[in-house]
């Protein structure tokens, strides 16, 4: 892989990758151990809506994106909040709805010619520098935010109720948290598409929870694991001419499957051991 190498647009995708798993490594054991893989799922696929909208408008996909994920996420947290019990009929519901207001505002477009597979499955290949700036900013951002709450985000994780009850800003954190999927959303549907976005934000963390004994490891093991995913993907994307986003996911896929036989194996020898 290394002749690839001398093609900037091959450079431009080791480095979107490398941001990406970053991002997805920290923002995805917070939505693992919190339970919310459902909300961050209807927050990505309702984002096709923000998409549509910026063709519609002629703004850049991605702002319109951003803000429509943003908004979405906020609506998502308010009713995960106020009605527990249909909170998965509503997100359901807005997942399906945006999905469908970004179809029908692209194809009322005039001059359509969007590439749809590029959002549904990522366009990896493409990531133009700007794009990386954007990337870099948001981990950044999102870095210094999950260090400055650690001990609130490790509290609010494994205890809500007597977060609460001493006084942590629960809600306002949930709402950051939410926040922060929302725009990181964006630009991991650039790398692996929207379809996809959930299996790049938790199988690297579902992995990691069973080797790790803290959430600051798991977040660490769990980008490196985005990262040897997302460049072994690569790799076989170039090597074999394959869309990009799939192959870093049936890479992922093939680790999850292998993790659970590794489990399954290792329960068995533990019961004849036992025994």
């Amino acid at each position: 892989m290394l002749d690839a190498l001398q093609f900037e647009f091959m450079r431009n995708a080791l480095l979107a990758g490398l941001l990406v798993s970053i991002i997805c490594g920290i923002l995805g054991t917070l939505v693992v151990v919190n339970r919310i893989v459902f909300i961050s799922g209807g927050i990505a696929h309702a984002a096709y809506g923000g998409i549509g909208l910026a063709f519609y408008l002629r703004l850049p996909p991605a702002v319109g994106a951003a803000l429509f994920a943003f908004v979405v996420s906020m609506i998502m947290g308010l009713a995960s909040m106020k009605s527990k019990h249909r909170a998965d009929t509503i997100i359901g519901v807005m997942w399906a709805l945006g999905m469908a207001l970004g179809i029908i505002l692209i194809e009322l477009t005039p001059g359509y010619n969007v590439d749809l597979m590029s959002y549904l499955f990522g366009s990896i290949l493409s990531v133009p520098q700007m794009d990386l700036w954007y990337m870099l900013s948001l981990d950044i951002v999102v870095l210094l935010l999950v260090l400055f709450f650690y001990k609130e985000f490790i509290a609010m994780s494994y205890d809500e109720e007597f977060s609460f009850v001493v006084g942590i800003p629960v809600r306002t954190l949930y709402f950051i948290l939410l926040a922060m999927i929302s725009l990181s959303v964006i630009m991991i549907i650039r790398v692996v598409g929207l379809i996809l976005v959930i299996a790049l934000l938790t199988i690297p963390p579902y992995i990691s929870e069973k080797y790790t004994t803290s959430l600051g490891k798991m977040m660490a093991l769990s980008s490196l694991l985005g990262i040897l995913f997302t460049m072994t993907g690569l790799w076989f994307s170039y090597k074999y001419n394959l869309t990009s986003g799939a192959t870093i996911i049936i890479v992922a896929g093939i680790a999850f499957f292998i993790s659970l036989g590794i489990d399954v194996l290792s329960s068995r020898f533990r019961t004849l051991s036992e025994g």
